[in-house]
């Protein structure tokens, strides 16, 4: 021990050294996300607002649809902990965070209820897009991307290929030749990004001749990437990672049915999601009553913390 304590003493001077080179490995470290550079994100000013002219993309080569869907869960746990996971659901698989809702759900308790609910999975849609405009960065005019989205804007496509009225015609607006561009209006409405002024601009081809078209549909990329299994978490690491962020024991993790209530949709807490909807069915009635569902900006700062 005494030749510890003198070693401690006599090497004092370099341990401080080794001490900011350990730091500094740690700062530099990030989280690294697959997609980075792939996908557009329209910028806003410090009122909140943007502007962004877009144009929706046909499917990818290979594949059958021009979006994907991804279920995810984003929330704060009671040790200050982030869970912002995508849900195994997308893949219609099990899913703990769902199996624990449904049995905070089925407990009757309404402090309960009111904790799953605020865990309740989140839709959200990716697309390939190309930017016509990009004020803020115009380094991305002319660039296909993939662009992430919720239910205001889906809603917006959705009424755009199913009119309600007989004096209007249905527009695909992932057509390369008879689509439309569309305008991103962004707003910032009680706290959260608005979407309601965004519209679609008159029919019209993407580009002048074929050969550009082309050009464009070479840069798409693989949707299906963002669903395919392989690159989600698996059901043991989210669960660990769910007790670790609710502080859990092994006693909560038992599943139980949920029960039907009016006041929450009840399929946010199934284990299997639906399969993959057409462009007609694809609207979920309950998406958008979820925060925040347009925009992950404000959580993506937790990010990293999140997969710490």
């Amino acid at each position: 021990m005494t030749m510890d304590f003198n070693a401690l003493k006599k090497n004092r001077s370099t341990s401080l050294n080794k001490l900011n080179s350990q730091l500094e490995k740690i700062t530099q470290k990030s989280y690294s996300d697959p997609n980075e550079g792939k996908i557009w994100k329209p910028t806003r000013d410090k009122a909140g607002n943007g502007f962004a002219i877009i144009r929706f993309l046909p499917a990818a080569q290979g594949e059958e649809m021009p979006f994907v869907r991804v279920w995810d869960h984003g929330f704060q746990g009671p040790t200050g902990l982030w869970y912002i996971e995508n849900s195994l659901t997308t893949i219609n698989v099990d899913d703990p965070v769902s199996e624990y809702n449904s049995k905070l759900w089925n407990s009757g308790i309404e402090s309960d209820k009111e904790i799953a609910r605020k865990q309740k999975r989140r839709l959200k849609y990716f697309a390939n897009v190309l930017v016509v405009k990009d004020s803020a960065n115009p380094e991305n005019d002319g660039k296909v991307f993939m662009y992430q989205f919720g239910a205001k804007i889906f809603e917006k496509l959705n009424d755009l290929m199913n009119p309600q009225f007989d004096d209007e015609t249905a527009i695909n607006p992932f057509d390369f030749w008879e689509g439309a561009n569309f305008r991103l209006k962004i707003q910032k409405v009680a706290g959260y990004p608005n979407y309601d002024k965004s519209d679609f601009d008159s029919v019209s081809s993407i580009a002048d001749d074929d050969s550009e078209i082309e050009r464009i549909w070479n840069q798409q990329h693989k949707l299906q990437d963002l669903v395919d299994p392989k690159n989600f978490k698996s059901y043991s690491e989210l669960k660990a990672k769910l007790y670790r962020v609710l502080a859990l024991d092994e006693e909560a993790s038992t599943p139980s049915t949920a029960e039907e209530d009016d006041d929450l949709d009840l399929s946010s807490f199934g284990n299997k999601s639906a399969p993959e909807p057409t462009l007609k069915e694809a609207m979920p009635a309950q998406a958008a009553s979820v925060p925040m569902d347009d925009d992950d900006d404000d959580l993506s700062i937790f990010k990293e913390l999140a997969n710490g």
